[in-house]
């Protein structure tokens, strides 16, 4: 069986669009293949008709299948949530929003069905319909994040993936409460075949990702997955402090040879500015990861449950 998990949140102009494009997926994969499906949608808090729509699914199609947050706990739980309930033999990662295309699914079973991989991932090789300014920052986030940790990111990369079981229970195995998938996927290692697609706008809605929420979680990507930050601040520390000496030590002996009054207040005061903003800044990124550890050992759960009709996985079942 093949476990497809949809995180959803206000995603009611999607539903029907999406389970029409599913379902024609599973009738092809089990006549090609002998393979059925559960699509199991992760209801994140949404204020609007989602879980009503699913449910509905659910009394008609024994295929559906559904978890719902107590709240918004964002798209990593909802991942999460959607694997540790999830029966399969192979897990599949979708959004409702058709961005991923189902089709793809063949072509990703066969890649992992083989033997050769353990998953199958995507990547969009254009971002086409994207904001230029978004498309931009993403990619140099890629590079950024490729130059200072050893985990593979690669640019373009969707969270849509099939997985084996080995796969799937290693990302579960991360008991983790800041969660960053793309990290993930590729920290746990094991061979992956990418897929390369054309971008697909969304079927209906709007998203749900604005640049402020890609730029927070682009930082958590950054605080989950490298300490290179804190390398980098006490270099910079040091240069500061170096250029520092070397000044006091020329006004000092400009003082003693030459007797003239230290001159330049608003230049002192500018460098004062800029070295209080670059502790500041510092300070700040101490302070990320030590929110993060300080999130990490409140040990709370990384979602809570409202309801579900699914049993929860046992790894060593």
């Amino acid at each position: 069986m093949i476990s497809i998990i949809v995180p959803c949140y206000n995603e009611e102009a999607c539903i029907d669009i999406f389970y029409k494009a599913i379902k024609d997926v599973s009738s092809n994969m089990l006549d090609k293949y002998g393979e059925t499906m559960e699509v199991i949608f992760v209801n994140d808090g949404s204020s609007d008709r989602t879980i009503e729509l699913v449910k509905e699914l659910a009394s008609k199609d024994e295929m559906i299948k559904y978890i719902s947050f107590s709240r918004n706990f964002g798209k990593e739980a909802a991942i999460y949530a959607g694997i540790s309930r999830s029966q399969g033999d192979y897990v599949a990662i979708m959004d409702a929003d058709l961005q991923d295309p189902p089709a793809l699914l063949p072509q990703m079973y066969e890649a992992v069905k083989s033997g050769e991989y353990d998953s199958a991932a995507t990547r969009r090789v254009t971002r086409k319909g994207e904001p230029p300014i978004r498309s931009f920052f993403a990619r140099r986030f890629y590079k950024i994040m490729n130059k200072m940790t050893r985990t593979e990111m690669v640019d373009g990369a969707r969270d849509y993936r099939l997985m084996n079981r080995k796969f799937a229970d290693a990302i579960l195995s991360l008991g983790e409460y800041n969660r960053f998938s793309k990290g993930l996927f590729g920290w746990v290692g094991f061979k992956t075949k990418w897929i390369e697609f054309e971008n697909v706008e969304r079927s209906a809605g709007e998203t749900k990702w604005s640049f402020w929420k890609l730029l927070v979680y682009a930082l958590d990507g950054v605080v989950a997955f490298t300490t290179a930050p804190l390398v980098i601040s006490v270099f910079v520390g040091f240069i500061f402090a170096f250029a520092a000496f070397v000044f006091l030590a020329f006004i000092v002996i400009r003082k003693l040879m030459f007797g003239d009054p230290v001159a330049g207040w608003a230049s002192t005061i500018s460098v004062i500015l800029f070295i209080g903003g670059i502790q500041m800044l510092f300070i700040g990124i101490v302070g990320e990861y030590l929110s993060k550890t300080y999130l990490e050992v409140k040990k709370r759960p990384i979602y809570i449950l409202d309801e579900t009709n699914t049993e929860e996985y046992k790894i060593n079942k």
